[in-house]
């Protein structure tokens, strides 16, 4: 197979490429649509908390104030809750620009016309 063949984009030996479909894009994309809306769930779980569980003492908060509790909240505890979720999109992240940094050496030395192997 000729070396332009072999950097075919739509050649199931090219991991990571477009139209293949198990790419470390997707997995990444997903993981970030989990990590995303695992925060958006812990900070609905806490304005709920924080508009309901006064209520049980008389205490009436307004939503508002709720949701910009919960916001404040979920900052730094979905570091700590969802630390192996976003261990795994940074892993990701990094994966998918080491290889987008490859193939950008491999397409700069190729217009070069340098042969790398």
């Amino acid at each position: 197979m000729s070396e332009a063949s072999q950097n075919r984009p739509d050649q199931p030996g090219n991991p990571g490429r477009p139209g293949n479909p198990g790419t470390d894009r997707g997995t990444l994309a997903r993981d970030v649509a989990l990590y995303s809306l695992a925060r958006l769930l812990l900070v609905l779980v806490l304005a709920v908390v924080i508009l309901y569980l006064p209520r049980l003492f008389g205490v009436e908060i307004p939503l508002l104030v709720a949701a910009l509790f919960a916001v404040l909240i979920a900052l730094p505890l979905s570091l700590v809750v969802f630390a192996p979720l976003r261990r795994r999109v940074n892993a990701g992240i990094a994966s998918v620009d080491a290889r987008r940094r490859a193939d950008r050496a491999d397409l700069q030395s190729r217009l070069r016309g340098e042969d790398r192997r």
